[in-house]
């Protein structure tokens, strides 16, 4: 089982979803919340919202999540975990092509990290 405190602060990355059922909005229609956390910290570096229409990111949302994880710090994590049952094709192959190590794992093996993250957004947002 991984655990925090494991990890270096940006040693490793996380990227999950952190709704369970789409999030509703009448303009717009239904999205999902992908978010972006630092394994050691559990601080969410950032999120992308994808319509729930659409499998997983594009590219372009790649990009867009992994550079605001670069922001914070101006530097790259070694891993980026990214849960077996979650598509994340374009994810991984942007993740790969800025030199980050990509490591699908069990979902049930990140929820230590990524549990709170999830209830809370549950609690805020439901879904």
């Amino acid at each position: 089982m991984l655990h925090p405190s494991q990890f270096q602060v940006d040693e490793a990355w996380i990227a999950f979803k952190l709704n369970d059922q789409p999030i509703h909005t009448e303009q717009d229609g239904d999205f999902d919340f992908l978010a972006l956390m630092d394994a050691a910290s559990c601080f969410i570096l950032g999120f992308a919202t994808i319509p729930a229409t659409r499998d997983e990111p594009t590219q372009l949302d790649s990009k867009r999540l992994l550079q605001q994880g670069h922001a914070h710090k101006q530097q790259w994590p070694q891993t980026l975990f990214v849960p077996t049952e979650q598509p994340a094709r374009f994810l991984a192959a942007e993740a790969e092509r800025l030199g980050i190590g990509v490591v699908r794992v069990a979902e049930d093996q990140l929820l230590l990290f990524i549990g709170e993250a999830r209830e809370s957004f549950r609690e805020r947002f439901g879904g």
